[in-house]
């Protein structure tokens, strides 16, 4: 299958320090795949340099095709990229469904049909009794939700997940992992996430890529990656639970 997103030779550094260097895969359409390290090894600087919130001293990222290396932020979801946020921020002010109406409005040509699309979201994530709630008053594992919900409101065909497991009870990780599953599954939706939550990554991902120091240090199937010594070294320890 084609490569959805391309990533060739991707650098950041801040202040001489290199956040991201020369990182280099793929994600291929309609697969699921994940990117793993130990906290500080790069993942959220490149997923923010894929969305567009930094510019990359040097490499290239393709989406579809399309350079897109540069672009702003919104120009990026506009090409069909949604993202997460690790330290989610919902407008507080506003419900849960306007919350995600807001998001719909990427695409719809109208509040009528944004809200439309935004209930059919809440829908699938098992939310839309909390519709009218002040997102403010959502616990943690719901405003994960809202976060996803917000993302997907803008019909993306690459989602970006960005640690949305975290801080989730095991019932908890293996609802939204059946979530994604089924996104996957049913709408061919192409995902990228970066996960701590072994189990979720063992569960969804098809394809594993490791930072380590901003360097890509392995690659392959989750089976294959957790096995791999480099990777029990920097990250995962030896007694991990395949």
């Amino acid at each position: 299958m084609s490569a959805l997103l391309r990533v060739e030779g991707a650098s950041k550094a801040f202040r001489g320090l290199k956040a991201v260097e020369q990182a280099s895969f793929e994600v291929p359409e309609g697969e699921i795949v994940a990117l793993i390290g130990p906290n500080g090894a790069g993942k959220t600087t490149l997923f923010n340099l894929i969305a567009g919130a930094l510019k990359p001293d040097a490499g290239r990222i393709e989406f579809a095709g399309r350079e897109i290396a540069g672009l702003r932020p919104d120009q990026v979801c506009a090409a069909g990229i949604g993202r997460t946020f690790q330290i989610v921020k919902p407008f507080a002010g506003l419900s849960v469904e306007d919350n995600v109406v807001v998001g719909a409005l990427e695409r719809a040509p109208d509040v009528r049909q944004a809200r439309a699309h935004a209930r059919g979201i809440l829908e699938k994530l098992g939310m839309a009794h909390k519709g009218a709630m002040p997102a403010a008053s959502l616990t943690l594992p719901d405003r994960k939700r809202l976060e996803v919900a917000r993302a997907l409101a803008t019909r993306p065909r690459l989602l970006l997940l960005d640690e949305v497991m975290a801080g989730l009870r095991p019932t908890e990780c293996d609802q939204m992992v059946a979530v994604f599953r089924e996104l996957n599954r049913a709408e061919g939706l192409t995902i990228l996430l970066i996960e701590h939550v072994m189990r979720a990554v063992m569960a969804l991902a098809g394809r594993v890529v490791v930072l380590h120091h901003g360097e890509i240090i392995a690659r392959g199937t989750p089976a294959e990656v957790v096995r791999n010594p480099a990777v029990l070294e920097c990250y995962l320890g030896e007694e991990i639970e395949i």
